[in-house]
């Protein structure tokens, strides 16, 4: 697993900038992502994926320690789809 702080470490040491600088960048990235997000946008990174809200209607479950159907509320959630070129290097 790759944290925050390293990426931020790694962005430092990659273009002459102190781990504090490289850290606001990452955190700037990750906030535009999220407020994006908030309103219902669409971030595209080309070379990497998409980052879409996708709404999910509400639906029944089922309590799986009674078996009880209870309702599940609709909600949006964040998806990720990763560009060709991500999936075609994982594949490789």
């Amino acid at each position: 697993m790759t944290t925050t702080n390293e990426i931020a470490d790694k962005i430092a040491g990659e273009h002459s900038l102190t781990k504090a600088q490289g850290k606001a960048i990452v955190e700037a990235v990750i906030a535009s992502i999220t407020q994006a997000a908030i309103t219902g946008n669409e971030t595209s990174l080309p070379g990497f994926g998409k980052f879409k809200v996708k709404a999910t209607p509400e639906r029944e479950g089922r309590n799986p320690s009674t078996g009880a159907t209870v309702k599940i509320a609709a909600s949006k959630k964040l998806t990720f789809a990763p560009a060709k070129a991500l999936k075609d290097a994982l594949n490789k």
